[in-house]
């Protein structure tokens, strides 16, 4: 890490905020979430750059906030729905107006060895790569994402590694897409995985069913990055790696329940569901049935 660049642990020392949850502990890949409380304030920061790009998106309610890029001011009234992309290596200004309760707010850091790697596997330069930041913006997409990565924190990662990976390389090609300079379509559409590739991929994915099941583990199985292997096997299959270990969970709970007679939270754990209520609500989601009315 460069000396001249603030990592997201000292972070905290410029602004004055309260840490609610972190994903420190849980160890995601390439990207940190953090929930903060922030007590009623005026004023402003003047932020160093940073070692690691960060998404920073307020909820609560609405506050006057000014930003400063290069010479230029912008002042805005920040709500939900609303983000601050500050990349990596650049310097933030902010300053906000008349916040008199308390509110708070998400930051999502990613790495930008992450963000590399991602370009990569979608055959982008990454020299030519140029995240930059931006006034306040209205981004739906991009916090219908937060939120999903929010809930996961919230719930202790009841998900699993896989799904926050596929959210985190969701989350990153966005940015490519709408933060960058660069504007070429993100695509691999020449590119496919053998029958033999995909065969050894579900194979293990079959084999290690009741495992916290995470995409780099998937991918080292043929040797090829993450990201270039989430699109492939999309392509292959038509579900992202996520959304087909659990289908493959649910089958697998569906034939236990009918010819075992083990109990439905047993069933839960063998399969790879973090507990019975997942099971439930992945299994309902799928059947339209909960695991009880099969039984």
């Amino acid at each position: 890490m460069e000396s001249n660049l603030v990592s997201p642990i000292n972070l905290n020392q410029y602004l004055n905020k309260s840490l609610l949850l972190s994903s420190r502990q849980m160890s995601w890949n390439g990207i940190l979430v953090e929930h903060y409380q922030i007590p009623p304030t005026s004023g402003e920061v003047e932020l160093p750059a940073l070692s690691a790009h960060c998404l920073n998106l307020p909820l609560g309610q609405p506050v006057d906030l000014t930003q400063k890029s290069g010479d230029h001011l912008h002042e805005s009234i920040v709500q939900n729905g609303d983000s601050i992309f500050m990349p990596a290596g650049q310097p933030t200004y902010l300053r906000c107006q008349g916040r008199d309760s308390c509110s708070s707010a998400l930051y999502i850091y990613l790495q930008p060895k992450l963000i590399e790697q991602v370009a990569e596997a979608s055959e982008i330069d990454r020299k030519r790569i140029n995240l930059v930041s931006g006034f306040v913006k209205q981004d739906l997409r991009l916090w219908h994402i937060a939120l999903l990565l929010l809930d996961e924190l919230q719930s202790g990662g009841m998900m699993g590694q896989l799904y926050v990976e596929s959210l985190t390389q969701v989350l990153v090609i966005h940015l490519l897409r709408h933060y960058s300079t660069f504007t070429q379509v993100i695509t691999s559409e020449n590119r496919t995985l053998t029958y033999t590739q995909l065969q050894q991929t579900i194979n293990y994915i079959h084999t290690h069913l009741d495992q916290n099941l995470s995409l780099m583990e998937i991918a080292e199985v043929i040797n090829i990055s993450p990201t270039y292997f989430a699109s492939l096997f999309k392509r292959a299959t038509g579900s992202s790696p996520h959304q087909y270990v659990i289908q493959q969970r649910v089958e697998r709970a569906k034939m236990l329940l009918s010819k075992t007679d083990l109990t439905i939270s047993d069933i839960a754990l063998q399969v790879g569901f973090s507990s019975q209520s997942h099971l439930t609500q992945q299994f309902k989601r799928f059947t339209g049935m909960t695991p009880k009315q099969v039984r």
